[in-house]
């Protein structure tokens, strides 16, 4: 195709579909000569990409589809990557009548899993179909996996935490969008007990009370201190600070960055903690790695359980079990080893 001088991106939700896009925005700005590189999104996502440095302008949809329409117009673009591929999107790319292609969102083949449990799923990260998208413009995959931008005002310094989580600690994300998506308190108990070194539990303002509860649940006070020497004994040394709800998403990034390893949900922390090459262990409810929203380019263990047979009960998840015995989070085996 003739040379393009202005590329638009199309993805407008959520924080990991946007960490996912950062491959394809990379291979344009890098691969395709003088290129500029325009990205639309949700407002409270943008500041997720300002400080991408292969982005040369975010456009921002706010209320007005209409608006956020007018303001693309007057940008001429050449080609759009429509990694989205929902009405809003066809809309845009309709109004704008410009070259485009979207990726494959793998809505029927999903269904047949969800509905049939009949697989026909291609063998495939998400990443590589957003690539696909992107494709006739001329551009490859790289090898350098995913990005996340984080500015120096939001670096998490050492002394922002307690003394106990100063030299070495590992990040438990701890939320989801859906509560299918999350081990149940008994579980995150159970998890950090296993875990057994000092834990940072991340996650937004909804999982502030959550991240209480875990921590009070290991809370060392008066009445444990008699406990406490047989407890390191027997060598629990799990300690819990609740960053839920105390830190900005990039702060949080900045928790997950730092940390030894990573345990976390299927949630976008996941993706922005393989975008900073961390040992990820995963674990997964209702959904499975199977779509394609494993972590990418980088080492991971999936924690989940292959036994239960109503599972995958949705593409995205509940906020309670159909089924109410919630047995894909309830017994997941916790099999893993930490030096």
């Amino acid at each position: 195709m003739k040379k393009v001088k202005k590329v638009l991106i199309l993805r407008f939700s959520s924080i990991g579909d946007i960490v996912l896009t950062t491959p394809v925005i990379r291979a344009i700005k890098l691969q395709l000569a003088d290129v500029e590189v325009h990205f639309a999104t949700k407002t409270s996502f943008a500041d997720m990409l300002e400080n991408n440095p292969y982005v040369d302008k975010v456009h921002q949809l706010e209320d007005s589809l209409s608006d956020l329409v007018t303001q693309l117009k007057l940008e001429k673009f050449d080609y759009i990557v429509d990694l989205h591929n929902n009405l809003r999107t066809k809309i845009i790319k309709l109004r704008l009548n410009k070259p485009s292609k979207a990726f494959h969102k793998l809505n029927w083949e999903k269904w047949l899993m969800v509905n049939m449990k009949v697989d026909k799923l291609p063998n495939q990260h998400i990443v590589d179909r957003y690539l696909e998208a992107a494709s006739e413009l001329g551009v490859k995959k790289d090898q350098f996996g995913l990005d996340y931008f984080i500015p120096e005002k939001d670096e998490v310094e050492k002394d922002w935490l307690p003394e106990t989580h100063q030299q070495e600690y590992v990040a438990y994300v701890i939320g989801a969008q859906y509560n299918t998506k999350k081990l149940p308190f008994n579980r995150m108990i159970e998890l950090c007990d296993k875990i057994n070194k000092p834990i940072i539990l991340v996650g937004g303002a909804d999982d502030a009370e959550m991240g209480d509860e875990v921590e009070k649940f290991f809370e060392q006070t008066k009445h444990s201190a008699p406990y406490e020497e047989k407890l390191t004994e027997m060598g629990k040394k799990a300690k819990i600070f609740n960053a839920c709800g105390k830190f900005n998403l990039n702060q949080s990034a900045s928790l997950v960055k730092n940390a030894t390893y990573v345990f976390t949900h299927d949630t976008g922390l996941m993706h922005i903690a393989a975008a900073f090459k961390k040992n990820i262990f995963c674990i997964w409810g209702n959904t499975i790695p199977m779509f394609g929203m494993y972590p990418y380019k980088t080492k991971f263990t999936i924690l989940e359980n292959t036994k239960v047979n109503c599972r995958p009960c949705s593409k995205i998840g509940f906020q309670k079990c159909p089924k109410d015995h919630f047995d894909c989070m309830n017994k997941i085996v916790f099999d893993f080893w930490l030096p």
